[in-house]
């Protein structure tokens, strides 16, 4: 089966493909032609899994699918959260988890994994220390999938701390200071296999993996 991941991130695609298995193609958009963003201005991952994924099905009307994961911090208010793609370029630094309508939206060209781990670990270092787990924290995706014109959700959730300082050279984004919870060491030390059978997108994959095992 071919689906249309509507993503311009080759570490997503390469999650995905090896969650998802042989039986499934993915294709980024860019290979169809299209190389402009896609918009993921929603309030929101629901609504900007359901917005990336609406955008692919109209431009190509065939079957795609779309994610978004946020993390959320706790003793951050649930920040950096639906910005966690955009953490270090936005001010205030931290964000309650529901997000302000008139901060603009950011480009891609605003993702940066560094400056976002950076920004996030001096923000935990500035909350009250008489504030209990301070660094519990858990990701969660999004994913939506169009079939035939059909909308179908999919979510996956984790819990776990965020480490002191980074560790691990594995993964990409947050991976080198999220310690899922029962783990002693981060996403970024893990093995890609060993990642990918208890993460958040690993969860929801699986989700979408058994729906698509049903329609072929």
């Amino acid at each position: 089966m071919e689906l249309i991941f509507a993503t311009g991130n080759p570490n997503k695609l390469k999650e995905a493909s090896a969650i998802l298995g042989k039986n499934v193609t993915l294709i980024m958009p860019k290979k169809l032609g299209y190389k402009g963003e896609i918009p993921e201005t929603g309030l929101t991952i629901d609504d900007n899994s359901k917005m990336k994924c609406r955008f692919i099905w109209n431009k190509f009307n065939r079957t795609c699918f779309a994610d978004d994961t946020a993390l959320e911090v706790y003793s951050l208010g649930g920040a950096p959260g639906v910005y966690s793609a955009r953490y270090a370029s936005l001010d205030p630094p931290t964000l309650d988890l529901f997000p302000d309508p008139a901060i603009p939206a950011l480009s891609a060209a605003d993702h940066n994994d560094a400056a976002n781990r950076a920004k996030l670990l001096s923000e935990l270092y500035k909350v009250d220390k008489r504030k209990k787990n301070i660094r519990a924290a858990r990701f969660r995706t999004v994913i939506t999938l169009i079939h035939k014109g059909t909308l179908y959700t999919f979510e996956g959730k984790l819990e776990g701390t965020i480490a002191e300082k980074e560790s691990g050279l594995g993964g990409f984004g947050y991976d080198s200071i999220f310690i899922p919870e029962g783990c002693s060491c981060t996403f970024a030390e893990m093995s890609e296999t060993q990642k990918n059978a208890m993460s958040h997108r690993g969860i929801a994959m699986r989700k979408l993996a058994n729906f698509l095992s049903r329609l072929q």
